[in-house]
């Protein structure tokens, strides 16, 4: 039977002191690897170990996971071989194409290894102040002004109806503009945690209030950043 290990990425691709011991030994036995970015997955790998021997590998780049690669992912499969599934950042499945190939797992009997390794949207909502019990993430809002000031006044209703953290994120070249709307569209008493960089040595993770916020816009541009929202 095929195994597939969830091998998660270091959020600081400088840095893999977040990365547990024992993810070497699973990379060490896997034959083939589906991955968001070859290069950053090979270099990854090195920092893990400079004895890898990376060619030794099959590579498979999952761009989005469309059909022509979960086919080969199934034929892999079938094969009996052992895989790994790396992100680009973080843990795969979570915000990730990977899913696609884990459900796809799943259909074929492969038996699945999701290995510890560090999540932003985990680590945001463990340091935000927020509900813990109860939290929803709901990925990227929408472009559009008008669509994205409406989607944030209904994760502010949602929030405080049912006293839910509402997770969100953005493109790292739009944050400054998400959270200007945040600023103009939420209400005073509304708390956004800001957490950015996460694991890196510019770490900045503050919770405060819309009104709070608009005293002092910090400059997020092309910054890695979790919004938790508690309304």
């Amino acid at each position: 039977m095929a195994t597939v290990y969830l091998i998660p990425a270091p959020l600081d691709e400088e840095s893999t002191t977040a990365i547990p011991a024992y993810i070497l030994d699973p990379v060490k036995q896997c034959n083939v690897f589906f991955v968001e970015n070859e290069r950053t997955a090979r270099r990854y790998l090195k920092k893990l170990d400079k004895a890898i021997v990376i060619d030794t590998y099959e590579w498979v780049t999952i761009h989005k996971a469309e059909a022509q690669v979960k086919n080969q992912f199934i034929q892999k499969l079938k094969a009996g071989k052992t895989i790994g599934i790396i992100s680009e950042a973080g843990c795969p499945g979570i915000a990730d194409p990977g899913q696609v190939l884990i459900e796809a797992a799943h259909q074929q009997g492969a038996t699945i290894k999701p290995l510890v390794g560090p999540s932003s949207i985990l680590l945001a909502v463990m340091a935000s102040g927020m509900n813990g019990q109860q939290f929803s993430f709901v990925g990227y809002l929408p472009i559009e002004e008008p669509q994205r000031k409406r989607k944030l006044n209904q994760l502010e209703d949602l929030s405080a109806k049912f006293q839910s953290t509402q997770i969100f994120i953005e493109t790292p070249y739009r944050n400054n503009q998400l959270l200007e709307t945040i600023i103009k569209s939420c209400k005073p008493q509304t708390r956004i945690c800001i957490a950015a960089n996460l694991t890196t040595a510019n770490e900045m993770i503050q919770t405060k209030t819309v009104a709070e916020w608009k005293k002092q816009v910090p400059d997020l541009h092309k910054q890695p950043v979790i919004f938790c929202l508690m309304g």
